[in-house]
Formats: C-alpha cells, structure tokens, sequence
C-alpha cells in the first residue's frame, strides 16, 4: 500500500483527490495518510471529507511516514519549498497546477529531480477529460490550424499569483493542443476592467487569443479555425473530473514513469510568467 500525503487543505482538490482515493476506493494501493492545511479548519474539513487519519501541524512530520506526496497550495510560490524536504527524502511528487511561480525555480527543481530519480510530475486536469481529448483528436484531422480562441475564468490580479491562478488551465490545454513553440505572450490588460485579452504568437505564425475574465462562470471554451472548417469545443468534465487525473499521478507514484515530460511542465510557468511581466509592461514580452 502507498501511503500518500497531502500538502494544502485550502484548495478543493485536496478533498476531492482524497474522497478518491479513501471513501470512493476507486484507485487501488493508494491511501492518504496524512495532510496540512494552511488553517486548522481547513486542515479539519479536508481530512473529514477525505476520510483522512492524520493531520499535522508541520509539513515535515510527513517525512517517513509518507511514500508520496501531492502538493496542492492556491499560490504556486509555495510548492516548490514545500516540496523541496520530500524531494530530497526522494519522495515521488505530484505538484499540482501551476508547478512553479517562477521558470529558473521550476527548472533547478526538475534538475535536481532528475540528479536524485525522482518521479515529478505536474499538470492541469482539464485536458485530461474525455470531451477535451475528442476534441484534440478532431482537431489533429482539420488540417492546418488557422487560429485558436479559447475563453474561461481569470483574475489577472488574484492574490494567489495573477494570471498563474486559472489563467493556467488555459495556457496548459493550449500548449497541449498546440505544442510548446511560443515565442512571444502579450497580455491586453483593460484598466478597471474585469475582462482582458491575452494573445500568444507561435514559431510558424500561428496566433492564439485567450479571453480572461474575472468571475466568468461558463466554464472553458476553445473555437478553432481550420483548414477543413471550424470546431468549437465548450468544457464537458467527467462525471469526476478528478478521476482521470488521480489515476494518472498515482500511476507514476506505482511505477516511477513520469506522464508528463519536464521541459512542457516549464513551458507553461515560463508562458504564465511571460503574460505575468507583460501585465506589467504593457508589452510583447519574448518568451
């Protein structure tokens, strides 16, 4: 049995991945052990959804006790630290989305991973819903790709990191439709709005917009103009939208083969962190 901790209890993915794994049984050899929460409550709620034994006050009261380990903050600036103790202790990891704050941190991260055999892995569970991954197929036989519109929730000023918090969900389907070649990210920052435009410009031409808006509760919307026509693709979740994603992490901590390869983990912080300085600048900002 794989003894899983948590770290993070304010996020609802903890809750979730936990009644997964512990009330649901619907992943064998895997249970949660442990978690920390940034709050007591937090911490409490979690664990009693979950079905979690064991709450801790310290993050490295897990170290020993734990065969791997999810980290699940709302501000990607705390993963990595939180996750540095585990690491060492050549824990397996699941950093959940987004991996880093910053590109140079994520990348000495995964080097260090890699120095050690560490399995990392990190990752959005959006395009590993069914409906996502039909439409990415569908896509692959439109012919050329003339452009790409994707739409969903954002907060460009979120006290949990900016665009990084949500505008991640975007960047990371759209690399996973599109692939990582992006060269330059502007971000369209409207002044006293609620609603921005975020444009990212490809090696061989191809421009994607994405609309970012605060407190939009649509979901996520992709339209692509193809060769062969146009395909809209409005988000369609799993009856668990979890699930998927739960399997896929919990598979690496069984067999040590990582799902996701390190250098697309990095080209998401690295775009988010482009759109980020752009905010900033007002400018193209090369990627």
């Amino acid at each position: 049995m794989i003894r899983m901790g948590i770290i993070g209890a304010e996020n609802s993915h903890t809750a979730a991945i936990a009644r997964i794994i512990n009330v649901d049984k619907l992943i064998k050899g895997v249970q949660v052990v442990a978690l920390w929460g940034e709050t007591e409550e937090f911490a409490r709620k979690a664990a009693e959804a979950g079905q979690v034994p064991t709450i801790v006050a310290r993050h490295e009261e897990m170290l020993g006790k734990v065969d791997a380990l999810m980290v699940d903050h709302r501000h990607a600036k705390y993963h990595l630290p939180a996750a540095a103790p585990f690491l060492e202790a050549r824990v397996p990891l699941f950093i959940d989305k987004p991996f880093s704050y910053r590109y140079a941190e994520g990348k000495a991260f995964l080097a260090r991973a890699r120095k050690l055999s560490v399995p990392v892995t990190s990752f959005s569970v959006l395009p590993e819903q069914k409906a996502f991954r039909k439409f990415q197929a569908q896509l692959a036989k439109a012919g050329e790709l003339q452009t790409l519109v994707t739409t969903g929730p954002c907060d460009i000023c979120s006290p949990y990191g900016g665009v990084f918090f949500y505008g991640i969900h975007q960047v990371g389907a759209i690399l996973k439709l599109v692939g990582t070649d992006v060269k330059t990210a502007q971000l369209h920052a409207f002044k006293g709005a609620d609603r921005h435009t975020a444009t990212l410009e490809y090696g061989n031409g191809l421009v994607v917009t994405m609309n970012l808006i605060k407190g939009y509760k649509g979901g996520f919307h992709f339209l692509a103009a193809c060769e062969k026509g146009v395909i809209s693709y409005p988000q369609q979740s799993d009856p668990n939208p979890y699930l998927a994603g739960a399997k896929k992490f919990t598979t690496m901590f069984k067999t040590g083969k990582e799902p996701e390869a390190h250098d697309d983990i990095l080209a998401v912080v690295k775009v988010l962190e482009a759109l980020e300085t752009s905010v900033k600048s007002g400018k193209r900002e090369k990627v």
